[in-house]
């Protein structure tokens, strides 16, 4: 089972801590379609996943979301796990952020 966090928590950890890692795993064609992420996040393929979680700081939380938090974040953050990565999922992903006033930006 993956560890969640709600958007309103997600906004505090961005308040309260500077190491956090933010990384959206939305599918390539999601991404291109809406390019707004959360501020200081980054897009990875969630297909490549196995390339570029050798580039995630093992001792530092990582938080991924996609569109609504669903197969897509679950798949992700088992194999970040099993690669001993503290990850968590934002409940209801990106839509959620929105939905509480979460704020993104552009890529």
């Amino acid at each position: 089972m993956s560890k969640s966090i709600t958007a309103t928590e997600l906004g505090k950890l961005l308040q309260e801590k500077s190491d956090l890692v933010i990384v959206d795993v939305r599918r390539k064609t999601d991404y291109e379609a809406d390019k707004e992420v959360i501020p200081g996040a980054v897009w990875r393929d969630p297909e490549q996943v196995e390339q570029w979680r050798k580039d995630l700081p093992e001792q530092k939380q990582v938080v991924i979301y996609c569109v609504r938090g669903g197969s897509v974040s679950q798949s992700v953050s088992k194999r970040l796990s099993d690669a001993k990565i503290n990850v968590s999922i934002i409940e209801g992903g990106l839509a959620a952020w929105k939905e509480a006033g979460g704020k993104t930006e552009s890529k």
